[in-house]
C-alpha cells in the first residue's frame, strides 16, 4: 500500500538546484573577494591609487554579471547532467522494486561497475529477492503437498462411506476401524502443520531446558516402539541421561528455548531413526554434547544407504528419504521439517549426513545461554 505523499521536487532536481546555488554561492564569495581587494587598491609590494567607487563598480559589475550569469547556466546544465548519472543506479533498483511488488521475483538488477553505496544496495536486494523467489516457492510447494496430503484421508473417507452406502449389509465394525485410522492420521497430519507454523512464527515462551533430559524423555517415550521393531535405543551424553559417559559429562547442556518444541524436536528425531530403520538388528543412538558456545543433540541410526543428494531434501515438506517405513508408524512427512523450523526458530543449527554403512546421523546445534540472562531465568525471571 502506498502511503499518500504532498507533491515535491524530484531529487535529481533538488541536486540540480543544490549544484547550482553551491557554484553561485562560490562564485559570489570570490567576486566580493575582488571588489574589496580592487578597492583598497592593493597589492603585495605596491600601493596604487585607485579611480573613485563608483567607477570601479562601473567597471567591474557588467564582468560580475556576466560570471554570475555563466555560474548559474553552467550550475543548472552540470549539476542535471551529474545528477542524472550519479542517480541512474537508483532508477535501475526502483524499476526492479516496482517488477518486484508487481509479482515478478526473477528479475534482478545486476548492477555493473565498482563497488560503491549503489552497487552494495543492488546487490543487497538481489540477494534479498533471490531469498523471497525461494521463499515463496517453498511454501508455493508446501501448500500444494498439504492441500493433496489432507484431500488424501477426505476421499479415502468420502470412498468408504459411498461403498457403504451401497452395501448396507458390510460389517459396519471394520467401515468403523477403516474410519477411525483414516480420521487419526488427518488430525496427526493437522497437528503437525499447526505445530510447524507455530515453530516458523516463533510464538512460544522460552526457559531454560536442559537437552539431555529432553532426549532422555524422547527415547523413554519412544522405547516400546523401539522394542516393537527390534531397535535398540542408547544415550549418551551431559547430566540427566541414563548411560551418559560419553562426550560432555558433567558439562552443561541447557539452553534456552521452549520445552514443547525442543521435546517436539527430539521424539522427532528419535521416531524418525526407529521408523526409518533395518528390520531387526538396527540401533538408534541419542547422545547430547555441549561445547565451547553450542549445545548439540545428535541421533544416530542405522538403516539403508542413503544418496546425499536425497539427504539434502529430507527437510522438505512430505519427503521421506525411503519406502522402507513402519507403515503403522510412517508418520505425514513433516517430521524432519519440523526439526528444521524449531531449529532454526531457536537460533540453531541442522545437519544431516549420511552414515557409511546406512542410516543417517542428524545433529541439531543450538546456542549456549550467557551471561545475565541464563541467570535471570534461573532465577525465575522469564
Amino acid at each position: 500500500m502506498r502511503v499518500p505523499r504532498q507533491p515535491g521536487l524530484s531529487v535529481r532536481l533538488r541536486l540540480t538546484l543544490s549544484y547550482a546555488g553551491f557554484l553561485m554561492l562560490a562564485g559570489a564569495v570570490l567576486l566580493v573577494a575582488g571588489y574589496f581587494s580592487l578597492s583598497r587598491g592593493f597589492h603585495p609590494g605596491v600601493v596604487f591609487t585607485v579611480r573613485s567607487h563608483r567607477d570601479l563598480v562601473r567597471s567591474f559589475a557588467p564582468t560580475a554579471a556576466t560570471v554570475m550569469a555563466f555560474l548559474l547556466v553552467f550550475g543548472l546544465v552540470g549539476g542535471w547532467i551529474i545528477s542524472g548519472r550519479m542517480l541512474a543506479p537508483l532508477n535501475r533498483i526502483t524499476e526492479a522494486t516496482r517488477l518486484a511488488a508487481d509479482g515478478s521475483l526473477t528479475h534482478r538488477i545486476r548492477m555493473p561497475g565498482r563497488d560503491d553505496e549503489f552497487r552494495e544496495l543492488a546487490d543487497a536486494f538481489d540477494a534479498m529477492l533471490a531469498r523471497l523467489e525461494a521463499h515463496v516457492a517453498e511454501q508455493r510447494r508446501f501448500a500444494a503437498n498439504a492441500s493433496h496430503e489432507l484431500r488424501t484421508p477426505l476421499a479415502i473417507t468420502q470412498t468408504l462411506l459411498e461403498v457403504a452406502r451401497r452395501d448396507p449389509d458390510r460389517d459396519p465394525v471394520e467401515l468403523l476401524d477403516r474410519l477411525h485410522a483414516v480420521n487419526t492420521r488427518a488430525i496427526d497430519l493437522t497437528e503437525a502443520l499447526l505445530l510447524l507454523s507455530r515453530a516458523d512464527q516463533r510464538s512460544f515462551p522460552v526457559e531454560l531446558v536442559d537437552l539431555s533430559l529432553v532426549a532422555e524423555e524422547a527415547v523413554e517415550t519412544l522405547l516400546p516402539l523401539a522394542e516393537r521393531h527390534h531397535v535398540a535405543l542408547e544415550t549418551a551424553g551431559g547430566p540427566g541421561t541414563s548411560s551418559g559417559a560419553v562426550g560432555a559429562l558433567g558439562a552443561a547442556v541447557t539452553v534456552l528455548g521452549s520445552p514443547a518444541l525442543l521435546g517436539q524436536l527430539a521424539a522427532n528425531l528419535v521416531h524418525n531413526g526407529i521408523v526409518h530403520n533395518l528390520d531387526a538388528g538396527g540401533w538408534v543412538q541419542v547422545r547430547t554434547t555441549a561445547r565451547a558456545d553450542t549445545v548439540e543433540l545428535s541421533v544416530e541410526s542405522t538403516g539403508d544407504v542413503l544418496d546425499p543428494r536425497l539427504v539434502a531434501t529430507l527437510t522438505e515438506p512430505f519427503r521421506r528419504g525411503t519406502e522402507r517405513v513402519r507403515r503403522d508408524h510412517a508418520g505425514v512427512g513433516l517430521g524432519l521439517a519440523i526439526v528444521r523450523s524449531i531449529t532454526l526458530a531457536h537460533d540453531g543449527t541442522l545437519e544431516l549426513a549420511p552414515r557409511a554403512g546406512g542410516g543417517l546421523r542428524v545433529t541439531v546445534a543450538l546456542p549456549r545461554p550467557r551471561g545475565r540472562t541464563s541467570l535471570a531465568l534461573a532465577g525465575g525471571e522469564c
